[in-house]
């Protein structure tokens, strides 16, 4: 018979027939369009069958007409399996929901351990982590994800230098390393302190070795500024010469602003898909028609589901797709000679070191040309202006 595999959904019975009758009675079952199947003989009068569920009324009607009764033996199907799970309810029930119970048990956050931080530092990732939601009983399906979270320290607590995150089960562990390591001994040779290029000496400070500028001093490109000889002509002796030495450095800079400018910018709308992850398969759960953006940005979140202590083979996607739309923006001359002190500010400070600081900036002059504001820039830069130059025996 073809398509049996159905007939778990329909039910189906198996019987056993007694009486004379028998053949007479299957041939009635075909001509009524009962299906019958599995047909076995057991003695003379007696043969075993299986029957759809939905035909045993119209069985019990044929089956009247003839000298033959019937019995059942097995049920099989859905519709029995439903009728013993009504049954015994309770028990079924309480197993879903320890079941449940333990799965969302295994998705909450339920320790977070810090470590290599000091108790200061930790009372801050602790406070931040609370921003972000990540503390004891959250569900794990409504936080950040590691590396976001790891980003977020990083950049907001000034105390660390770097910071691991790990999430193993239901606890999150972070590594910490500070900045305020211990500075090794160096042991230094002998050396003066030079100028690395032309300035005004805006501040000076020295903890070994001989001044030989004052503030306010205009140095050349390898003067010397801080001297690693030390005492009376007649008993000199070469020491590391160290110090800080600030001088007031002077850059012009040339930059081209477009008048007109076209960004993406997000309008606000966005639309969430979730998804069900099995292996490398997404299987849709909600948002299965997502509106048509001209353009649109998306970002993709993965968690994980665990229960226990054991990764499960499946995980929940969530994608939200973030409207964007195009606008153009034109400069006025006043907005675009802002827009290029800007640029220019930050382009003298990506080749200088950290510590450099812009003092003042003048505008020299500005051009129009081919849809663009050329604007010439003078900065001011107090900068340290030390470079090391090691005393040679015999100097």
């Amino acid at each position: 018979m073809k398509n049996q595999w159905m007939n778990f959904f329909t039910g189906s019975v198996k019987i056993i027939l007694h009486g004379k009758g028998i053949e007479r009675f299957f041939n009635d079952c075909l001509r009524n369009g009962i299906q019958i199947w599995n047909v076995k003989k057991l003695g003379q009068e007696a043969y075993t069958c299986h029957v759809n569920l939905r035909d045993v009324k119209k069985l019990r009607t044929l089956i009247k007409r003839q000298d033959c009764t019937f019995r059942f033996l097995t049920r099989k199907g859905l519709p029995f399996l439903t009728q013993y799970s009504l049954k015994n309810s309770g028990l079924i029930i309480g197993v879903i929901v320890c079941f449940l119970t333990v799965f969302l048990l295994s998705n909450m956050v339920w320790s977070i351990e810090i470590k290599g931080a000091e108790p200061a530092t930790e009372h801050k990732i602790m406070q931040e982590l609370d921003k972000l939601g990540v503390k004891k009983g959250k569900f794990q399906f409504f936080l950040h994800d590691v590396e976001s979270i790891q980003r977020y320290l990083t950049d907001t607590i000034s105390e660390i230098t770097w910071i691991g995150v790990v999430l193993n089960g239901t606890s999150y562990h972070f590594e910490v390393v500070e900045k305020n390591e211990p500075k090794k001994i160096e042991t230094l040779s002998p050396r003066s302190l030079v100028a690395k290029k032309k300035a005004m000496i805006a501040k000076i400070y020295v903890e070994k070795g001989q001044p030989l500028v004052q503030v306010n001093d205009y140095v050349d490109k390898g003067q010397v500024l801080v001297s690693g000889f030390i005492g009376k002509e007649n008993n000199k002796k070469s020491i590391a010469a160290v110090g800080e030495v600030y001088g007031e450095t002077w850059y012009l800079t040339q930059v081209d602003i477009p008048i007109k400018t076209t960004i993406p910018v997000l309008t606000g709308e966005a639309y969430n898909r979730h998804y069900l992850k099995v292996g490398s398969l997404n299987i849709p759960v909600w948002g299965f028609f997502p509106p048509e953006f001209d353009r649109q940005e998306e970002y993709t979140a993965e968690r994980p589901f665990y229960f226990w202590k054991w990764k499960l083979p499946f995980s929940y996607v969530g994608k939200t797709l973030h409207e964007q739309e195009i606008v153009e923006r034109i400069y006025d001359d006043e907005e675009a000679i802002e827009q290029a002190i800007e640029m220019g500010r930050d382009q003298v400070l990506s080749n200088l070191d950290r510590d450099a600081q812009i003092k003042g900036e003048k505008v020299l002059r500005t051009q129009k040309e081919n849809g663009k504001v050329r604007v010439d820039i003078h900065y001011q830069v107090i900068e340290n202006i030390v470079k090391i130059e090691p005393i040679i025996q015999g100097d």
